[in-house]
C-alpha cells in the first residue's frame, strides 16, 4: 500500500534537513552526528531520552550488577585478608542509587542535544510520508517534514506463548529491575543474555535461582560454545539450577507460590518460585506507526534495510533494533552514525565485524567475530587457542580466577577471526579483540603486542601465544 495523507493533519511549522524517530542511543547518537555535520535536526520521543538502554536496559542492570559484585567481594573479602564483619544489600538504597545513575546519564544526554541545537519534540509518532512524521502528543496534533527520515523506534518485550504469563508475580525484566523484596527462590525463564544478567543479579541477593532454557546451552548465538558450556559448569558450581533443552508450556499460581511446567528430553520439569522472570528476548518494535502502510519491506518485524541503511523508499533510513540482528546499544549507536553521514550526504557502509558481544553474569562473559563452529563453516581450516585465567597473575590476585581467553584463528595465516572470553572484566577486556577483528591482526601481532604486567590483557597475550604453541605460563601437554 502506498502513502496517504490524512487530511486532518495540520500543517506544522516543524521543518528539518533529518528527522529521527526514536530518541535511544541509535537515535540520540544519528541527532549528534547529523547536527555535527551542520543539519538541521528534529528528534521525536514518546517516552525518556535513551531509550530501553539508559532506562530499563544495559544501565539500570549493570547498575545492580556492580552493587552485587561488590557486595558478593566484600562477603568474600576475608581470603584476600579483610575483615569486614557483615557485608548486607540496603535494597531500597540500591534501587534508589541505580535510579540516580540512570537519571544523570539521560540528563547528560538531554544537555548534549540541547548544546547541539537538536529539537526535541515530546510524542508518538508514525510515518506518514517519505519525507513526513506526524507526531501526536498532549497538545494534539501536527507534523514535521524533513529531506531525510531516520528510523529508530528499537525494540519491544517477546512475548512467548506461555499460559499464565500475566499471574501476579511475573516480571518482564523491566519488572525486574524495580523489585521491594528479594524473592527466596526466582525462576527465570530463558537462559540468554538478559536472562543470565539478572539471574546472577538476584542469586548475588540471595535468591536461589533455577533458569530454563530452551535450546541446548545457556547464551546461545551470543559467544562461542565452548565459553557457554563454561559458564554454565561455574553457575551451576555456584548453586544455581539450570535445565536446557527445556520449553515452558505454562505457569500457575498454587498458593503463595508459582508454579513453573515445562517439558524436557528427560520428561517434565516441574519448578516452583515467589517470583517468575519471563526473559524470552526482545522483538523489533515496528508495529503501529504507519511503516507497512508506508511500503517499508519488512522480515520478521524488522525493517530491511542495504548496506548503507537505507530502507525500500527514498530519503529514509532505519537503525538499531527495529532492523533486525543483533539487539546491542553500541550496534545502534554505530549504525546511528552511519545513517546520519548518509542523510547529509555521506556513502558510508555499515561494518558489523566488530560488534562485541558484552554480557555482564558473574564472571562476564564478552564476544567478538565469529565463533569456532562459524569459522569452519566460513573458513574451513581454523586454530583455536585459549589461556585459563587461573594462570593468570592479576586474576589470581584479584580473587577471580575462573574463566578463560580464547581465540579462534586462520590456520594458515593466524588471522584472528573471533575473541571469546570468560572472566573478571570480560566486558573491557574484549576491546583488544574487536580491533583485532576489525583490522585483521594476527595471532603474532597480539603475541608481539607488550603486555603490561601484572594485568588480565596478559591473558589475551597468552592466549596468542599458544597459536605458535609458544604459551609462556601454562604446561603444554
Amino acid at each position: 500500500m502506498g502513502l496517504q495523507e490524512d487530511p486532518a493533519v495540520e500543517r506544522s511549522n516543524e521543518h528539518a534537513d533529518v528527522a529521527i524517530l526514536g530518541g535511544g542511543p541509535g537515535g540520540y547518537v544519528a541527532a549528534l552526528t547529523a547536527a555535527r555535520r551542520g543539519a538541521r535536526v528534529v528528534l521525536i520521543e514518546k517516552e525518556r531520552l535513551g531509550g530501553t538502554c539508559l532506562n530499563i536496559g544495559c544501565i539500570p542492570t549493570k547498575a545492580l550488577a556492580t552493587s552485587v559484585e561488590l557486595l558478593v567481594q566484600a562477603r568474600g573479602a576475608r581470603a584476600l585478608g579483610v575483615d569486614i564483619p557483615q557485608a548486607t544489600m540496603n535494597l531500597p538504597a540500591l534501587m534508589a542509587s541505580k535510579q540516580t545513575m540512570v537519571d544523570q546519564l539521560v540528563g547528560g544526554v538531554e544537555q548534549i542535544l540541547k548544546a547541539r541545537r537538536v529539537s526535541v519534540l515530546r510524542g508518538v509518532a508514525r510515518l506518514s510520508g517519505t519525507d513526513t512524521l506526524t507526531v501526536d502528543d498532549e497538545r494534539g496534533r501536527r507534523q514535521v517534514t524533513a529531506k531525510h527520515i531516520i528510523l529508530a523506534p528499537g525494540s519491544v518485550t517477546a512475548e512467548p506463548p506461555i499460559e499464565g504469563l500475566g499471574l501476579p508475580g511475573v516480571m518482564t525484566s523491566t519488572d525486574a529491575l524495580g523489585i521491594e523484596k528479594v524473592p527466596a527462590r526466582l525462576v527465570v525463564v530463558g537462559g540468554g543474555v538478559i536472562g543470565l544478567e539478572l539471574a546472577c543479579i538476584y542469586e548475588g541477593l540471595g535468591s536461589r535461582v533455577t533458569v530454563i532454557e530452551m535450546v541446548a546451552v545457556v547464551l546461545p548465538d551470543a559467544t562461542d560454545e565452548v565459553v557457554a558450556k563454561r559458564l554454565q559448569v561455574i553457575l551451576k558450581r555456584r548453586g544455581l539450577t539450570i535445565h536446557t533443552s527445556t520449553t515452558v508450556s505454562r505457569i500457575e499460581r498454587k498458593g503463595d507460590l508459582l508454579v513453573v511446567h515445562a517439558k524436557s528430553p528427560a520428561g517434565d520439569v516441574v519448578v516452583e518460585g515467589e517470583r517468575v522472570l519471563v526473559a524470552t528476548g526482545r522483538w523489533p518494535n515496528t508495529r503501529a506507526m504507519g511503516f507497512e502502510e508506508a511500503g517499508l519491506r519488512t522480515h520478521r518485524r524488522a525493517l530491511v534495510v542495504d548496506e548503507r541503511l537505507a530502507t525500500s523508499l527514498p530519503n529514509v533510513w532505519a537503525i538499531g533494533d527495529a532492523v533486525g540482528g543483533w539487539m546491542l546499544a553500541h550496534k545502534a549507536m554505530v549504525e546511528g552514525r552511519v545513517a546520519a553521514e548518509n542523510a547529509t550526504g555521506g556513502q558510508r557502509k555499515v561494518d558489523h565485524r566488530s560488534v562485541p558481544s558484552v554480557i555482564f553474569t558473574r564472571p562476564e562473559v564478552a564476544s567478538v567475530g565469529l565463533t569456532e563452529v562459524q569459522a569452519r563453516a566460513q573458513v574451513g581450516e581454523i586454530k583455536t587457542t585459549q589461556f585459563p585465567f587461573s594462570a593468570n597473575p592479576r586474576a589470581r590476585i584479584l580473587g577471580e580466577a575462573d574463566g578463560m581467553v580464547r581465540l579462534v584463528c586462520e590456520a594458515e595465516t593466524g588471522r584472528v577471526l573471533g575473541v571469546h572470553i570468560l572472566g573478571p572484566r570480560a566486558t573491557d577486556l574484549i576491546a583488544e579483540g574487536a580491533l583485532a577483528v576489525q583490522v585483521g591482526a594476527t595471532a603474532d601481532d597480539l603475541a608481539w603486542t607488550t603486555h603490561g604486567h601484572p594485568t588480565l590483557p596478559e591473558a589475551v597475550l597468552e592466549a596468542a601465544l599458544g597459536f605458535r604453541d609458544a604459551t609462556i605460563h601454562m604446561h603444554l601437554r
